[in-house]
């Protein structure tokens, strides 16, 4: 049974990408995948990161389970109002079988008084998915993620390098290769600039299939 929680080394990196494109990998296999944004902030109408995981989970989902918190001002969850953490694990709880569950924003963006996203990730004890911006930067975001991770000892299933605007990189070539030469969790990507929403998430399907397997 895959499950995954996906996180990443900042914020507008790609996450919602990733974890959608998981979500249709899984339905493509017949599956009836859960999607789990617990915490979606900047929410001005329908929450726009939890409706689109909802459809590439198969649209099965009442929101209400889909997205257990919602808040208007665009920051953190701690700062944008109070939730409920034994909401959280109690509607995840709930879930049965495959699905994917996205944080917010990177692994220290406090989701209450008391809880970061890591702690959430340690709380749920699914296999990580890292989600990095593709350039210059992301050797040390990436390294002391998957550092903070080590001493929680959570599993890391990848790290994803996604391209998430335009622009030269130079650092985008050797960047994998730097990535892995301290690290053992699997490096995909880099993912080029896709600026098509459907044409971005069919080469992340293809991306990540091997975490399928």
């Amino acid at each position: 049974m895959k499950r995954f929680f996906v996180t990443g080394t900042d914020t507008g990196v790609g996450k919602t990408q990733v974890a959608g494109a998981l979500l249709s990998l899984m339905v493509d296999a017949g599956r009836r995948p859960f999607a789990f944004k617990p915490y979606e902030t900047g929410v001005t109408g329908e929450p726009e990161d939890a409706t689109w995981l909802q459809a590439c989970g198969g649209g099965w989902q009442p929101m209400k389970t889909v997205c257990v918190h919602q808040f208007a001002k665009p920051v953190a969850p701690a700062a944008a109002g109070r939730s409920s953490w034994s909401k959280t694990l109690r509607t995840f709880e709930r879930f049965q079988g495959p699905g994917v569950v996205e944080g917010a924003g990177g692994l220290f963006v406090p989701l209450d008084f008391s809880n970061d996203v890591i702690d959430l990730a340690e709380a749920l004890e699914l296999p990580i998915v890292l989600v990095a911006r593709a350039g210059l930067g992301t050797l040390n975001h990436v390294g002391l993620s998957l550092r903070a991770l080590e001493r929680r000892e959570l599993k890391v299933a990848a790290v994803v390098l996604v391209k998430s605007t335009r622009g030269v990189d130079v650092s985008e070539e050797s960047n994998p290769k730097w990535l892995k030469r301290r690290n053992s969790a699997p490096i995909l990507g880099p993912l080029p600039f896709i600026a098509h929403r459907d044409l971005r998430h069919d080469a992340l399907k293809k991306l990540l299939k091997p975490l399928m397997r």
